[in-house]
């Protein structure tokens, strides 16, 4: 069996070819995927508090425990304690944006990360408030129906907001950061 060299004689090695790393494992993808998913289902298709639309909320519930537990077991970037922000990391990637002098991030980057929890809390927020409407207790109360409501929209601002940072930070770092939550894989 002979050995093919990767630099044939005559050739310079491509340039173009980057390499990259995996980040985001399966789990973190299918958590992700499954949201958006969830999101745009239950807020432009499905009839609000009918059979599918409470399915949907209640494998948003069930992808939200797995995520939190693989937060805590899953692989390094996909835990918590690798992007938790504190106040002094988001306030320095502020001031770095300011300054033009932005670190580039191989997992979360600060803001990503607040970004992050607080969907997750306003998920968890919006299956609570979804399920509680479905029991005697809180039956055609409309104070909570109106809130369930609000915390949803609120996840679809924060949503469209997450997905135009997505975009200015492919297009700042060069680096397409929505195809890389599809293969797992970024820049090395």
């Amino acid at each position: 069996m002979t050995m093919v060299s990767s630099k044939r004689e005559g050739f310079a090695p491509s340039t173009t070819v980057q390499r990259t790393i995996q980040v985001w494992d399966p789990v973190v993808r299918a958590f992700h995927w499954t949201v958006v998913v969830a999101c745009m289902l239950n807020l432009f298709v499905l009839e609000e508090g009918k059979y599918w639309h409470r399915v949907t909320g209640y494998v948003v519930v069930t992808a939200i425990l797995v995520r939190v537990i693989w937060g805590f077991i899953g692989t390094k970037h996909s835990r918590f304690n690798d992007f938790l922000p504190t106040p002094s990391k988001v306030m320095d990637q502020i001031l770095d944006i300011l300054d033009r002098n932005e670190k580039r991030y191989i997992g979360h980057n600060p803001l990503a990360s607040v970004m992050m929890l607080c969907l997750m809390a306003l998920l968890a927020a919006t299956a609570l408030t979804g399920w509680m409407t479905t029991l005697d207790a809180f039956w055609g109360e409309k104070w909570l129906e109106e809130l369930h409501g609000a915390i949803a929209n609120s996840i679809m601002v924060l949503a469209f907001i997450h997905a135009g940072a997505a975009v200015i930070e492919s297009w700042r770092h060069r680096e397409n950061l929505v195809w890389s939550m599809v293969t797992g894989r970024k820049k090395a």
